[in-house]
């Protein structure tokens, strides 16, 4: 078979800020033989989104407030759904993480003594959040390429994976062993390419290409359905976060972008005719409404507990404007919100803006005088506030599930592999915000650091993977021979409007269960599909909705399980339920919420795709924190003989 094979000891699936990290600690720890190989250093979803203010989240670091990590490992814990060792890892790393990140420069504020100040994100009680502004995780990206750059790793550019290659081990279970991609630049006959790795670190963003309705970064599209197709054990896929942002150019529109009061209304679906304020009969007041516009400032995630009475009804009424009444909503700083009086704002949203100058004018004036970068962003994009109005809905923004990993971010369950980044699924329910790009800071230190430590060596059975890797490519290479008997776009666009209605924030058993039986039809018959005769980024794309078919039908199956299992409403998912609350006396008695069950909590919910196509789920216990007695001779003694990589 006429297709390039590489053959390198640690291969770095992805190139976003996780990925970059893990090479260059690899690097770092010794591991001289590695390479990223990537669709592109400027694709994904770290260096192409932000929000008003990116959140890194860390260990306190500023004044009097005390903090530890055991502290910070409790926080993450409380949001429930989280094992307590996964918390305490990523608590005792943040500091060195960060750190890491300052020295190569990326510029974390701090005053005139060297302190880094902090600010309290969501679901935290410290001051431990910090941000560049709306470009936090894109400067991170651009410090770290550098650095590869100035350290030589080799990148490979251009590659779209299509296939993860393991092999069973003697012992049982299953161990990484490479991947199979497309080479975009090549011929389409040409296209194919092997890797051959003793460790993979699979670092390939979040499940961005799974929903119609999404502020991921169109570029990023995530792979873990490579990962679920090799049986790699999945852990909380349910958990997710939801929320307003612009849907021409994808951005969260929270922080400033909310606070200044911006007039919402909705259109037909020409986006001009039927001009509605839609949200004014659903609340007692314009003064009330202001202020849960206000609200959505900093309450920007989805949050089922904010429904009744609070600032997530906004989403709810969104999203019944747009996915089910089939109608545009919009947000315009160019006119106040109709009959706004100032003095009747809540005392928060009155004092916010009083104490930031802006209780004056119009929407617009008010973004310019609080944040005009938060303008000037949208004209970059080509989008300019003063002329036109935003169009948003509630979008698909982080998955705290993923692939199952232990402390040191190998997978549970096949060896040699390493998921970083948000394809790890170490979150739980309620997370603070800006815990994401810690937690993918981490996963190079702890990975590189277990590596170097235990996987150093070949291990790898170079003739079983010759065996394997000679099976997939054949199989791949009918495909490319076969002829296009479908349209990808279509496709991609069936099965994200099928996620982004039964999978998304608003969820119900039947719902699921009738697109769990279409997501199954769809992937059946996309595995009969060809890509002959097209140019090979197509064929890529073609390919690629192979596993984007399979990992929108595990994750709706494990939505539906979740569901039957009697969670409820939590995280940033509304469950619905003839027995359930009724959410609004304007609306009609569908919309019921079904209360959540908090025993729940104490549990993480895993997930497998068996050979045969088989999806089992259950629930275990969350591991607890763990107790450290900290002294300092046993744990010097077990540093030394390695115990703590057992």
């Amino acid at each position: 078979m006429n297709i390039p094979v590489t053959r390198v000891h640690t291969l770095i699936l992805g190139s976003g800020a996780a990925g970059l990290n893990a090479a260059l600690q690899l690097k770092l720890a010794g591991i001289d033989d590695l390479m990223i190989v990537s669709e592109g250093l400027q694709m994904g979803t770290s260096i192409n989104t932000g929000s008003d203010k990116q959140t890194y989240y860390k260990l306190g670091l500023y004044g009097a407030e005390p903090d530890s990590p055991l502290q910070m490992a409790a926080s993450l814990f409380d949001g429930g759904g989280m094992h307590g060792d996964l918390a305490l890892a990523e608590a005792a790393l943040s500091v060195r993480a960060f750190f890491n990140l300052v020295q190569l420069g990326v510029p974390f504020p701090r005053d005139r003594y060297g302190q880094f100040v902090g600010y309290k994100t969501d679901h935290d009680p410290r001051q431990r959040a910090t941000s560049l502004g709306p470009y936090t995780s894109r400067e991170m990206c651009r410090a770290l390429i550098a650095e590869i750059r100035r350290r030589a790793i080799p990148v490979r550019e251009n590659r779209v994976a299509v296939d993860l290659v393991t092999l069973p081990e003697t012992a049982g279970g299953r161990r990484a062993a490479g991947i199979i991609v497309v080479n975009v630049e090549q011929p389409p006959e040409n296209c194919l390419e092997l890797y051959q790795a003793e460790n993979v670190v699979f670092a390939v963003g979040g499940p961005g290409g799974l929903y119609w309705t999404s502020v991921y970064p169109a570029v990023h599209t995530g792979a873990i359905g490579l990962a679920l197709r090799e049986g790699a054990l999945a852990q909380n896929l349910p958990e997710a976060q939801f929320g307003l942002a612009s849907v021409t150019f994808r951005w969260n529109v929270s922080g400033t972008y909310m606070q200044v009061l911006p007039r919402i209304y909705s259109t037909a679906a020409d986006g001009v005719s039927d001009e509605q304020e839609f949200l004014v009969p659903y609340f007692a007041g314009t003064g009330t409404l202001a202020g849960m516009i206000f609200l959505k400032g900093y309450q920007w995630p989805f949050d089922p507990r904010k429904v009744a009475g609070g600032s997530s009804l906004i989403d709810l009424l969104v999203h019944i404007e747009t996915a089910i009444k089939g109608r545009r909503v919009f947000l315009d700083y160019r006119r106040n919100p109709s009959g706004l009086d100032f003095t009747e704002l809540p005392p928060e949203a009155h004092e916010y803006l009083r104490r930031s100058e802006a209780l004056f004018g119009l929407p617009l004036e008010r973004l310019r005088k609080m944040n005009p970068a938060a303008i000037k962003l949208y004209e970059e994009h080509g989008i300019h506030l003063v002329a036109e109005p935003l169009e948003v809905a509630v979008c698909a923004q982080h998955n705290n599930g993923g692939l199952a990993a232990n402390v040191w971010w190998e997978s549970v369950n096949i060896r040699h592999l390493f998921p970083a980044g948000e394809v790890n699924g170490s979150h739980g329910v309620y997370r603070p915000g800006g815990a994401a790009l810690n937690a993918g800071q981490v996963a190079g230190f702890r990975l590189a650091e277990f590596i170097a430590a235990r996987d150093r060596d070949w291990t790898l059975d170079g003739a079983a993977f010759a065996r394997e890797a000679e099976v997939r490519l054949r199989d791949w290479q009918r495909m490319l021979a076969l002829p296009v008997t479908m349209d990808w776009r279509d496709e991609r666009r069936q099965l994200q409007m099928r996620m982004s209605l039964a999978a998304a924030h608003i969820r119900t058993v039947d719902g699921l269960q009738t697109a769990t039986a279409e997501a199954w039809r769809q992937y059946q018959h996309l595995l009969l599909g060809g890509c002959g005769g097209v140019p090979a980024f197509e064929a890529a794309e073609i390919l690629r909705n192979l596993h984007l078919g399979l990992a929108h039908a595990v994750y709706l199956e494990a939505a539906l399980a979740n569901l039957k299992s009697g969670v409820g409403s939590r995280g940033s998912v509304l469950v619905l339920g003839a027995g359930g609350t009724p959410i609004h006396n304007r609306l009609g008695a569908e919309w019921r919420l079904t209360p959540e069950d908090t025993a729940f909590r104490a549990q993480v919910q895993e997930t497998v795709y068996e050979p045969g196509g088989k999806v089992m789920n259950r629930w275990v216990p969350r591991r607890p924190l763990p107790v450290c007695d900290g002294w300092f001779e046993t744990a010097w003694a077990d540093f030394r003989r390695n115990k703590i990589y057992e």
